[in-house]
C-alpha cells in the first residue's frame, strides 16, 4: 500500500481534475450562448463562425473566429480571431487578444481597420459596477474601409483605455493616445503639420449604475436623469506647438444630447489652432477672429493663455465669444 497509494491518489485526482475541467469547459459554452441570446434579445447582433474551448488542465483558453457583436444604434466591433483566457483558480479575471486586429464600425463613418504589434486587453472584478476593463495596443495602424469616411489617426505608437468601479457609485476612466499620426487633410493635419499628435482624458462619472439601456442613446439618457455627471481630472490635446488641457471641469449632457458644462483650459498657441478650425470650417471665421483675440488678451508667460471653455444651451464658448455648436454626444 506504501508503494501504491500515492499513484492511486495521484490518479484519482487526476480524475476529479479532469472532470471538474469538462463541467467547466460545459458551463462556459453554456453560459456564452445564454449570453449572447440575451443580448440578441435587447436588440444587439452578436455571431462567430467557430469557437473552441481549450486549455487543459489549468487554463479555459477560448477561441472564436469571425466573431462580431452590433449593438442597436449601429456601433460595431468585428475580429477575424479573438483569443481570450482564463486561470482555472481565477475565472474572475480574463485576458484578452485579437492577434490578427480587429475592425470597429461606426454608423454613420463607415469601418475602420485596426492593425498593431500588439493588441490585448483585460476583464476582471465582473460584480462589479462597472467591471474592470483594460485596453492596451502598440504601433497601430487606422485604415478605413472602403467607402468610408476618414479617420482622425492613421497610425499611433501606443493607445490604452481604463475603466475602474469605484467608491459611491462611481467609476473612473482614463484613454490615452501616445504619438499619433495625423490623417494628410482636415483639422488635427492643419494643426500639428507633420508632427505627432497625443491626447489624454482622465475623469471619474457619478451614478454610475444608471448608465444602462438597450443602446448608446438610452444609456445616456438614463444616466443624465439619474443626475450623473463627469469630472474631469486631466485632459489634454497636443497636435504639433499647439496645446489645449485642462486640470478641472465637470461635464453633463443636456436633453438635446449635447455637451454641457465647462472646462478650465490652458491654450498654448491658440490663434494658430483657432485658425486651422476656422479653415476647416470647424467654426465661424468671425468667431476664430474674436476667440483668437480674447485668448491673446489672456496669454502670458510661454505663450499660454487660461481660459473658460463652456457648453451651454447646445453651444461652445471660449471666454465670452461663442465659437459653434456644443459637441453632440448621441
Amino acid at each position: 500500500m506504501g508503494l501504491y497509494l500515492p499513484f492511486i491518489v495521484a490518479l484519482l485526482a487526476a480524475v476529479v481534475w479532469s472532470g471538474f475541467w469538462l463541467y467547466l469547459h460545459r458551463e462556459t459554452r453554456l453560459r456564452m450562448d445564454a449570453g449572447a441570446e440575451s443580448l440578441r434579445s435587447a436588440g444587439y447582433q452578436v455571431a462567430w463562425k467557430e469557437r473552441r474551448i481549450t486549455g487543459y488542465p489549468f487554463r479555459l483558453n477560448v477561441t472564436l473566429l469571425e466573431a462580431s457583436i452590433r449593438e442597436p444604434s449601429g456601433w460595431a466591433l468585428a475580429a477575424p480571431r479573438l483569443e481570450t483566457q482564463a486561470y482555472v483558480h481565477g475565472l474572475g479575471t480574463w485576458v484578452l487578444a485579437t492577434p490578427e486586429g480587429f475592425t470597429f464600425i461606426r454608423p454613420i463613418g463607415g469601418p475602420v481597420a485596426v492593425k498593431g504589434e500588439l493588441l490585448h486587453a483585460s476583464l476582471s472584478h465582473l460584480d462589479n459596477t462597472p467591471p474592470n476593463f483594460s485596453f492596451e495596443g502598440r504601433k497601430l495602424t487606422f485604415a478605413p474601409g472602403a467607402g468610408a469616411q476618414p479617420f482622425a489617426l492613421t497610425a499611433a505608437d501606443k493607445v490604452e483605455t481604463h475603466l475602474r468601479a469605484g467608491p459611491d457609485d462611481q467609476a473612473a476612466v482614463l484613454f490615452r493616445v501616445d504619438n499619433g499620426a495625423a490623417r494628410l487633410s482636415g483639422l488635427f493635419a492643419r494643426m500639428a503639420g507633420d508632427k505627432p499628435i497625443s491626447m489624454v482624458w482622465d475623469s471619474s462619472l457619478s451614478k454610475i449604475s444608471a448608465f444602462k439601456g438597450s443602446d448608446w442613446p438610452s444609456a445616456v439618457k438614463s444616466w443624465t436623469a439619474a443626475g450623473g455627471a463627469m469630472t474631469v481630472r486631466q485632459a489634454g490635446l497636443t497636435a504639433g506647438p499647439a496645446v489645449v488641457g485642462s486640470q478641472s471641469g465637470t461635464l453633463g449632457v443636456s436633453y438635446e444630447g449635447r455637451l454641457s458644462g465647462s472646462l478650465q483650459v490652458n491654450l498654448r498657441e491658440a490663434p494658430q489652432a483657432l485658425s486651422a478650425m476656422a479653415q476647416t470650417g470647424v467654426i465661424r471665421p468671425e468667431a476664430a477672429l474674436a476667440a483668437a483675440a480674447v485668448a491673446a488678451a489672456r496669454q502670458g508667460a510661454g505663450d499660454v493663455a487660461q481660459a473658460t471653455i463652456t457648453f451651454q444651451a447646445g453651444q461652445t464658448t471660449l471666454g465670452p465669444v461663442a465659437i459653434g455648436p456644443a459637441p453632440r454626444v448621441y
